[in-house]
């Protein structure tokens, strides 16, 4: 909250509330004061130490490469990886700034200190010197009032008068020095917003105009910053999804915590209150309880919830019986006896709550009846992966690739929840599913791709189950792109048959989708999220099965993209890591290894306006990311939910739309005009890449989508051409760019 605005009529009237406005301005002087003092302080040690300085930022550099982030879970994504490392390559760009140093601080004290010291010495100083009048002037008006006021009533006229004219006087020049002060004080206020800022800003402006070294690092540092933008964006989207989640089970927790609690067949445990009984007197003391039911062992910890602190040792010992105490019998509510076999006489324990007594004494076989919960009962057995629901399903799929393909947000944008429900009810029943007419404009889009996703939820365990759920998600963390999709592969045809089926119908539709992304914005990514956790929902409902989200969005993008491979071939024995290897341009170096922009094609941003046969290109293979147009190119291995580009094809299995080869990198867009145009074109012409592309290579350049290459021509180098950009020539993959 700001502070308050200082009106000139108070002046006049000089309430409490008045001084208490002018106090509030006063302290925030005060503290801008003190801040300016130490800021000038610290700023001469700057100029005249520049080893204490380098010291210092060497020390933050320090800190930065020392500080290790934890995530949350066993697993990193590879963004959460890139971000981990973001700080220690922060602190390698501060270490080789530290070496061009000496120039930067040549002219900080003119742009910097002398400024500073000006605003203080004028404007704060003028200030302070106004509250002095300010004050001297309230006091000498207070006491010539207080002394006027005691005059006698009985003085001659002229002396009453006379009085009466000189408080006038002193009250007229106290409220014209009050005027003033409040317009010094609001006005050194505003000041400081640019007089104190403004000379900071131009000591980091001499910062960087000095550093022709710190321009060139920029440079060298732009690649990374491109991954870790990516990785940021994606890592922000995949919190806000886990965000939701999470929230909801929160406000699920609050509005029924007994349908929540976590409850164990093995163990019991929380706060019981035990009575102890001491010279005739009886106290009630906070024990935390573990009941472990298999050895009927129960463990006692004195614990300070408030302070955090055990308090004493443990004490264990095995359960002879339970017995709920009667209401009559003990003035405590909730109250039950056990017995021990080895600690003597009766322990009476108290729980928490009714509901709290009746699970302790289930869980410790007492006289009290069972109760089970069985949350699941009236939602199970609502859909079945049988006959009806294969024809729903290619009945729903069909509506959508022949309607609403290119619809915007499609499976994002829901529908309306009773016109789902009817749909389902409808659709589901033999009855009357021929008569549902999906041609029909009565059911939209949204209707229809919400009512596939609310069958999916409604499934008695999730289509790709409860008993392989975990093993997806490992496999999702491996560190080896190659490998996860191996191990997906084998884990698919460890599937019952059923949910193998649907769950191949599905990724191939949902393949469909993405080849459409430029027209319905639907990239792999964005289908991961919608249909992770609808596919891979864990058997409970927890905060740790959430953060795992990221790695459920990542098993579906690696579905959709290499649906063909999974469903279509067998895995291969030891993991499946021989199956269809690239082939790529490859440098005849010594380093055999491809560059790390052949892994993928990343079209992330909207590129350029071309020709219209270029668009035409353009829509069938890039990536459209919803405001991402401005973002530059990015490393393929640093990213894994915003970036795929789908190695697909389409539903009907034909080579249009979408279509890409099993290597990773695209054959000139797999069109023969291009690569021909590239095979027979004159030397030294220009280019304009399609798809972004990080360097490996000094040899290499890097590019974004959209960049135009000058004096392109064949390169020695199988695959690859030569071009130059911004003055520096390099290789550049020859199906990674068309000719202009």
């Amino acid at each position: 909250m700001g502070l308050p605005a200082l009106e000139f009529s108070d002046c006049y009237v000089d309430s409490p509330q008045f001084r208490e406005r002018l106090k509030s301005h006063e302290l925030e002087l005060e503290k801008t004061n003190k801040f300016i003092k130490e800021l000038i302080k610290d700023g001469k040690a700057l100029i005249q130490a520049l080893k204490n300085l380098s010291t210092a930022k060497r020390k933050f550099a320090e800190s930065l490469n020392e500080f290790k982030f934890q995530c949350i879970g066993d697993a990193e994504t590879d963004d959460e990886i890139c971000i981990a490392k973001s700080l220690q390559e922060f602190a390698g760009v501060l270490q080789n700034l530290e070496d061009e140093r000496t120039r930067m601080i040549e002219n900080a004290n003119d742009v910097l200190i002398s400024p500073l010291e000006r605003f203080r010495k004028e404007q704060i100083g003028a200030a302070k010197e106004a509250k002095k009048k300010y004050d001297k002037e309230t006091e000498k008006y207070c006491t010539v009032l207080e002394k006027h006021l005691s005059l006698s009533a009985k003085k001659k006229e002229a002396h009453l008068h006379e009085a009466d004219n000189q408080v006038d006087i002193v009250r007229q020049h106290f409220y014209e020095v009050s005027l003033e002060y409040v317009f010094k004080v609001q006005e050194v206020q505003e000041r400081k917003m640019f007089e104190f800022v403004e000379p900071l800003l131009a000591f980091l402006q001499g910062l960087f105009t000095y550093y022709h070294h710190g321009y060139e690092l920029a440079k060298d540092f732009n690649h990374f910053k491109t991954d870790l933008t990516i990785s940021i964006q994606n890592t922000r989207n995949r919190f806000e999804s886990t965000r939701s989640e999470v929230e909801c089970l929160m406000k699920k927790m609050k509005e029924n915590p007994h349908e929540h609690k976590s409850i164990s067949p093995n163990t019991m445990e929380g706060y019981l209150f035990v009575q102890e009984k001491r010279s005739f007197v009886s106290t009630w003391v906070k024990y935390y309880c573990i009941y472990h039911r298999e050895p009927k062992r129960m463990t006692m910890m004195l614990f300070d919830q408030k302070s955090g602190a055990k308090n004493g040792d443990e004490e264990s010992f095995t359960l002879k019986s339970c017995t709920r105490r009667k209401t009559d019998s003990i003035e405590k509510r909730f109250c039950f006896d056990i017995e021990a076999v080895d600690r003597p006489g009766v322990i009476t324990m108290q729980a928490l709550s009714e509901e709290d007594r009746r699970l302790w004494m289930e869980a410790m076989d007492g006289r009290e009846p069972v109760y089970t919960l069985n949350r699941d009962s009236q939602n199970e057995a609502m859909a079945q992966l049988d006959v009806i629901g294969f024809n729903v399903v290619k009945k729903f799929i069909y509506a959508i690739e022949t309607r609403g393909i290119d619809e915007q947000g499609l499976y994002r944008i829901v529908g309306v929840s009773s016109r789902v429900q009817k749909l389902l009810s409808l659709a589901m029943d033999p009855k009357t599913c021929a008569d549902v007419e999906l041609d029909s404009t009565e059911w939209e889009i949204k209707t229809i791709t919400s009512a596939i996703k609310h069958y999916l939820r409604m499934l008695p365990a999730p289509l790709m189950t409860y008993q392989y759920q975990r093993s997806f998600i490992i496999a999702a963390k491996l560190d080896n792109p190659e490998a996860r999709v191996a191990e997906i592969h084998s884990i698919v045809h460890r599937l019952p048959e059923k949910n193998r089926q649907m769950l191949e119908l599905l990724m191939k539709h949902l393949a469909k989708v993405a080849s459409h992304h430029q027209q319905n914005l639907m990239t792999v990514a964005n289908l991961g999220v919608v249909f992770g956790p609808t596919l891979l929902r864990p058997q409970e409902e927890t905060v740790a099965a959430i953060m795992d989200i990221k790695f459920q969005n990542i098993v579906i993008e690696i579905l959709i993209e290499n649906h063909e491979r999974i469903f279509k071939d067998m895995p291969v024995s030891g993991g499946g890591q021989g199956n269809s290897q690239p082939n790529l341009p490859r440098r005849r170096s010594a380093d055999s290894k491809a560059p790390s922009c052949s892994e993928r094609p990343l079209t992330l941003f909207h590129t350029p306006s071309f020709s219209e046969k270029d668009k035409a290109v353009e829509k069938r293979n890039s990536v459209d990311v919803n405001s991402s147009a401005d973002l530059p190119s990015v490393n393929c291995n640093s990213i894994l939910n915003w970036t795929r580009l789908n190695n697909m094809p389409t539903g009907d299995g034909d080579q249009d739309g979408l279509q890409l080869s099993k290597q990773s990198r695209p054959n000139s867009l797999q069109n023969p005009k291009v690569r021909s145009s590239m095979s027979s074109s004159p030397p030294l012409r220009k280019a304009r890449a399609l798809y972004a592309c990080k360097a490996e290579h000094d040899s290499e350049l890097s590019f974004i989508a959209g960049t135009i290459f000058e004096n392109v021509h064949p390169s020695r180098e199988p695959g690859w051409l030569e071009g130059t950009l911004d003055g520096k020539t390099g290789l550049i993959p020859e199906n990674y760019v068309e000719f202009v």
